[in-house]
């Protein structure tokens, strides 16, 4: 449809898909519930009926007075795992349990779902389709290049270019990483990961990184 004037493309149920659809797994997308919880119960009852083994919702799992996912999810009798975690993106990323369906709460930026969609969801599919290793660490090293400032409690996964260089692989972070610029993830290679209280580093040190590519 045409996007209004107040209006967004909605595209991270197009990406979660097309990542979880690579494992194997069929996805089943249920549509934008409104925010209100009688469309949410709806929603998550369609889940239900499906005989889903996950169930991912995008967006709501926040602290506004409109983010209502996990107060219908508590309502439908989920068993909450964790909220809230120290990274970025992605702090308000959820997890529980409702039966036997693992619920998967994830933030509704663009780049923080698609990120936590990398870093949780594709594992937890791996696991539940019995794949070996899928806790394995799938990140690898690379040189810095750019300059980087320290770093403060929360563990950082900054959207990045690659070039080979006949030192290896050089992640070069881009300038902005605002969790709603999905035009910088479209253009990355990799993530560059900052652990959590990281001191200043220099361009050429080693670094940690996530590729997408």
């Amino acid at each position: 449809e045409p996007v209004g004037r107040d209006q967004i493309v909605a595209s991270n149920s197009f990406a979660l898909a097309a990542l979880v659809e690579k494992t194997g797994a069929a996805v089943l997308d249920l549509g934008i519930a409104r925010d209100d919880h009688a469309d949410l119960a709806a929603k998550i009852q369609q889940a239900r009926d499906a005989d889903a083994d996950v169930l991912v919702t995008l967006g709501g799992a926040s602290v506004g007075a409109h983010d209502l996912v996990q107060e219908a999810l508590d309502r439908a009798g989920m068993s909450l795992g964790f909220w809230k975690i120290a990274m970025r993106p992605g702090k308000p990323m959820m997890t529980g349990r409702l039966g036997r369906m693992v619920v998967v709460g994830l933030p509704g930026n663009p780049v923080s779902s698609i990120v936590c969609g990398h870093l949780f969801v594709l594992p937890l599919i791996e696991a539940l389709l019995g794949m070996a290793d899928p806790d394995r660490d799938r990140s690898m090293p690379a040189l810095l290049g750019r300059d980087m400032p320290g770093n403060d409690e929360r563990e950082d996964y900054l959207r990045s270019e690659l070039a080979m260089t006949p030192d290896g692989w050089v992640a070069t972070p881009f300038d902005r990483q605002d969790s709603s610029m999905l035009g910088t993830l479209a253009r990355a290679q990799a993530l560059t990961i900052r652990p959590a209280h990281a001191a200043p580093a220099k361009k050429g040190d080693i670094c940690r990184i996530l590729p997408l590519r």
